[in-house]
This record gives C-alpha cells, sequence and structure tokens, in this order.
C-alpha cells in the first residue's frame, strides 16, 4: 500500500517513484532479440499528440559542408493530461573557435495542429511537413526573428525503429504499461536550405539526422542519464540513443545504434556501448562532465554475413555548451520535473571532428568526420 501510494504521488508530483526493479522495464533491446530492427514506412512517422503525461519531440540535426552544426525541434508536451504547450526551438553552432557565441532561439506556439492523419504539424509562423512518398520532411518558422528557419531534409537511408515498434515500456504489469519511451531515426539525410539570422543567411546545404521521440511518463521517471550520439562523414552516419532508468527500475541501460551509408544501414542493433573515459566533477552542479569518450558499434552487418565492430573515441574538446535544463527549457518542463527530489537536468554538449574506425569482416576503414554528441545529467 505505502508503494501505491508513493506511485500515486509520483505521477501528480512528479517526485521520486518506489523501487520497482529491473522486471518493472521491458526496454526495447529485447525485442531486438528476435527482430534487430524495423524500417520505417510513412505510416510510422505520425505525431502521437497522447492525452497524458508526455514529452513528444521532432528534431532534425544539421552537419553543414561549410563545417557549420545546428539543430532545430518541436516540442509538443502535455502535464497530467490537463494542459498541452508546445515550443519551436533552434541552435546554431558556428564552429570557429568560440569566435561567435552559439546562437540559441525557442519560442511557444500557438494555434497548434494537425495535418490529415498527423503526418503534418502547424502553428502560427511554424511548420513541418512530410512529404507524400514519406521521404522528405520541410522545416519551416518564423517565430523567432533572430532565426528564422527554412530547411528540407530528404533521407538518404532507410529510417528504422529498435525491434519491432522502437518502444521500452514501464510498469509492474507490462500488459498494461504506465509509460513507454520511443526512437525511430533517419540516421543519414540530405539537408537543404538555410536559417536567416539577423548577421546573414546560413547555408545548411550538407548531411543530416532526424529522431522522433517519444516519452510517454515524466521525464525523470524514465530516463536518469542518456549519450546521444550524431557523427556524419563523407561515407557513413552513426547514431546512438543510449538511456540509463533511475534506481526505480534496475538502473537499466537501453542503447539504441545503427551505422548507415547512402542507400542502406550496415547494422542496427542495441549492441552499441558509450563510455566516458575521461571526465571530471564539475563544480557547479557536482556532475561529471566528459572530456573524452569512446562509442562502439558491434555486431552482424545488416545483411547477417559479416562481422562489424566501430569505434568512435578521443577527446571532446572543450564542450561547445553546457545547458542548465531548469533555467533554460521551456516552462512546462519544469513543470514536470519541478517537485521531483535530486533532479537537477544537465546537458553538456560536444562537436569535435573525429576519426571512425569502421571493421567489416577483414576489412577496416578510417574517415573522419563531425560528431555532434550530447551527455545528459538528470537524478543521481
Amino acid at each position: 500500500m505505502f508503494n501505491w501510494a508513493k506511485q500515486q504521488l509520483a505521477n501528480v508530483a512528479g517526485t521520486q517513484e518506489p523501487i520497482y526493479g529491473p522486471d518493472a522495464i521491458q526496454p526495447v533491446t529485447k525485442q531486438a532479440q528476435e527482430t534487430p530492427f524495423t524500417e520505417l514506412t510513412r505510416a510510422d512517422m505520425k505525431w502521437r499528440a497522447l492525452d497524458f503525461t508526455n514529452v513528444e519531440t521532432q528534431t532534425f540535426y544539421m552537419t553543414a559542408d561549410n563545417g557549420i552544426i545546428g539543430m532545430a525541434q518541436v516540442i509538443y508536451s502535455n502535464v497530467a493530461g490537463l494542459r498541452t504547450t508546445c515550443q519551436f526551438s533552434s541552435k546554431i553552432f558556428y564552429q570557429d573557435g568560440g569566435k561567435t557565441p552559439h546562437l540559441w532561439s525557442t519560442d511557444p506556439l500557438n494555434n497548434v495542429h494537425f495535418g490529415e492523419g498527423n503526418y503534418n504539424f502547424y502553428a502560427d509562423n511554424c511548420s513541418l511537413e512530410l512529404s507524400e512518398d514519406g521521404n522528405t520532411y520541410t522545416i519551416k518558422s518564423s517565430t523567432n526573428k533572430q532565426s528564422v528557419v527554412d530547411l528540407k531534409f530528404t533521407k538518404t537511408a532507410p529510417g528504422f525503429v529498435m525491434g519491432k515498434d522502437g518502444t521500452s515500456y514501464f510498469g509492474t504489469d507490462l500488459a498494461n504499461p504506465w509509460g513507454s519511451m520511443r526512437h525511430a531515426f533517419w540516421p543519414r539525410c540530405k539537408v537543404e536550405g538555410s536559417v536567416l539570422t539577423k548577421t546573414g543567411e546560413i547555408d545548411f546545404t550538407g548531411r543530416g539526422m532526424f529522431v522522433h521521440a517519444l516519452q510517454g511518463m515524466k521525464p525523470h521517471h524514465a530516463a536518469a542519464r542518456w549519450n546521444f550520439v550524431n557523427f556524419q562523414s563523407p561515407t557513413y552516419s552513426a547514431v546512438m540513443m543510449e538511456f540509463t532508468t533511475p534506481p526505480s527500475y534496475g538502473t537499466t541501460t537501453v542503447n539504441v545504434s545503427a551505422i548507415a551509408t547512402d542507400g542502406k544501414l550496415i547494422v542496427a542493433n542495441p549492441n552499441g556501448t558509450a563510455a566516458h573515459t575521461e571526465k571530471r566533477q564539475d563544480s557547479e552542479n557536482d556532475w561529471p562532465e566528459p572530456f573524452a569518450a569512446a562509442f562502439t558499434w558491434n555486431g552482424k552487418t545488416v545483411d547477417g554475413q559479416q562481422d562489424l565492430h566501430a569505434e568512435l573515441s578521443g577527446s571532446l574538446g572543450p564542450r561547445t555548451d553546457r545547458v542548465d535544463v531548469m533555467a533554460e527549457v521551456p516552462g512546462f518542463i519544469k513543470t514536470l520535473v519541478a517537485s521531483a527530489a535530486g533532479t537537477k537536468p544537465y546537458i553538456y554538449q560536444y562537436t569535435p571532428k573525429l576519426p571512425i574506425k569502421i571493421k567489416i569482416g577483414g576489412e577496416e576503414k578510417v574517415e573522419e568526420g563531425t560528431l555532434f554528441t550530447e551527455a545528459t545529467f538528470i537524478v543521481e
């Protein structure tokens, strides 16, 4: 009865949950034992727009040929089924040695609605549209005059989810879960378009990655820490999304990782690893800030014919940004975590150039590219 009462309080106020243990999560990695991944179709790209506590995002990451890195994102959030809010955000990393500060813009959206079938998202001065063939997103936003977005993402490799549906489920009765976590990826895209700033138009012609994420529960209940990788080079795109649950769910680590090249997925499975190989305590918040990292991809190639091992490792260089989530994110996120004991979310962002080493069968290739990586710490 005491655990039940704590759970009800956690659901409403966002406080810490009871300890349920690892049996209270069915990670997507279990699905992947039978179905390593499922290729996405247009029907898989719908907005879910759930009517209970959740955060749903569509995020577009740009790696421009001119070296500039950027992102654009719509966040759609529901708090306890009582209030829905939306935000459009964009960020530009100029990659000129710190001479130009990164440009961060975020604004609430009004008159939000979805197109037929929930494929397209609309709000005042903002739209995300998926083409009829399901291969291209067009992103437009003039919600903030310091960052007017006009971009097109066309996938050049198959999109995928891990397992059958890309979803991890939370709850003591997994036939009736009380929470979920889903990620769907386009790991390699052709990017066209630009972002117009007060200092001029930035050409984002180059490569990109897209991810549609859904946290069907309070963010700090689903995950205590995250590692995210988006690596783009002339030949390869490598992605990784790894989260570790709070102790409530057995401090369980769930890893989704893939490598793509033009026209195909090379590997997609839950066998990746993320490690911070050099770190120091951040004096401002006491989180272990990473300074070097090693990310690996392992397993059989998609065709099942060859063993694959890939590694991306080295110094992360000076951090590009440290985001105090409670200070910078939209107000609804603060509402979701405001009452949670011990919650102090920070995101560390890095954008180094590093070589990826890919060994397939007996052949190894090395190619330099640009890494955008985030280490997120939420709760102990």
